[in-house]
C-alpha cells in the first residue's frame, strides 16, 4: 500500500474531527515564529498545515509558552505540539510521538580554499576546532577529536567571529545554525565540511499527541509519509533549507570512528 492510500486510511479514522488544535511556541524562527502581521508562520507551521491538509481537516494553531506546553497538550488545550520538539525517553513517557519530520543534525564549517576533504577526527588532527561552551558539541569533540585543539567560547557567534578572522579552523554546531549564518554577509568568507552527524542520544523531532490518541498519531504518521512520497515535504524544506533534513544522519560513534 502506498503512503497515499495509507493516508486515506488512516483519515477515515478521524473522520468526525473536523479540526485538529496544533499547539506551537512563536518563538523559534524559522522553525515557528510570527510574522510583522502577528501571524504564527514557520516551517513547523507549513508542515502542519501540509498534514493538515492530506488528513482532510482544519489545522486551528494554538500558541502557549514553551515551559508549559506539554501539560496544555495533556490538559487538552490542543490536539498535537508541532514546535520542533526533540524526541527523547523523558518525554515519550507523558507524550506519544509521531515518526521524526525532521533531523537537526550538526556539522562542521571552515573558511573556504581549506583543502580538507573531510572533517573526521584523523582529518583535522592539529587543528583549532570551535564550539559553544556547554552544549553537546563539546562532549563529542572531547571524546572523538583528543588530537585537535578545542576552543570554548559562551556564545557561537563569537566562535564564527574567530572563524572568519583565522583564529579557529572550524567550528562545530547546529547546521541549521550555521546554514543561516553561511547566508550571511559575514558567512561568505566559509562553507560547510564533511557530513552532518547526530549526537549519539539524538532521536529527531516529531509531532506530539496525547499518550492515548493513537488514532490521531496513525493519521499524522501516515500523512507525513504521504506528503514526503508526493514532494509536498521537500518543496516546504526547500523554502527554508538548502540541504537535506529529513534523511537520519548517522550517529557520532558511527561517523566517527569510522
Amino acid at each position: 500500500m502506498t503512503a497515499i492510500a495509507t493516508s486515506v486510511c488512516a483519515t477515515a479514522a478521524l473522520a468526525g474531527d473536523k479540526v485538529v488544535r496544533m499547539g506551537t511556541e512563536g518563538y523559534y524562527p524559522p522553525f515557528n515564529f510570527f510574522d510583522s502581521a502577528g501571524q504564527i508562520k514557520g516551517f513547523d507551521i507549513d508542515i502542519g498545515n501540509a498534514l493538515c491538509e492530506r488528513m482532510e481537516v482544519k489545522c486551528e494553531w494554538v500558541t502557549t509558552d514553551w515551559d508549559g506546553i506539554i501539560p496544555a497538550l495533556n490538559a487538552d488545550k490542543f490536539d498535537t505540539i508541532i514546535a520542533s520538539m526533540s524526541i527523547t525517553d523523558e518525554r515519550s513517557k507523558i507524550v506519544s510521538f509521531t515518526n521524526p519530520y525532521y533531523f537537526n543534525g550538526i556539522r562542521f564549517v571552515a573558511a573556504e580554499g581549506h583543502g580538507l576533504e573531510n572533517a573526521l577526527p584523523a582529518d583535522l588532527k592539529g587543528l583549532v576546532i570551535g564550539t559553544q561552551s556547554a552544549t553537546g558539541e563539546v562532549d563529542i569533540l572531547e571524546d572523538y577529536f583528543p588530537d585537535s585543539e578545542l576552543k570554548l567560547y559562551p556564545k557561537l557567534d563569537d566562535a564564527l567571529l574567530d572563524l572568519e578572522t583565522g583564529r579557529v579552523d572550524l567550528v562545530l554546531a547546529s547546521q541549521f545554525v550555521l546554514g543561516d549564518w553561511l547566508k550571511s554577509d559575514e558567512g561568505g568568507c566559509c562553507e560547510f565540511v564533511g557530513e552532518a552527524f547526530l549526537p549519539d542520544f539524538a532521536k529527531g523531532t516529531g509531532v506530539a499527541v496525547r499518550q492515548d490518541d493513537t488514532d490521531l498519531r496513525d493519521a499524522l504518521n501516515a500523512a507525513l509519509d504521504a506528503i514526503v512520497e508526493d514532494g509536498t515535504y521537500d518543496k516546504i524544506r526547500g523554502e527554508y533549507f538548502a540541504f537535506d533534513i529529513m534523511t537520519q544522519p548517522k550517529k557520532a560513534s558511527e561517523h566517527l570512528s569510522n
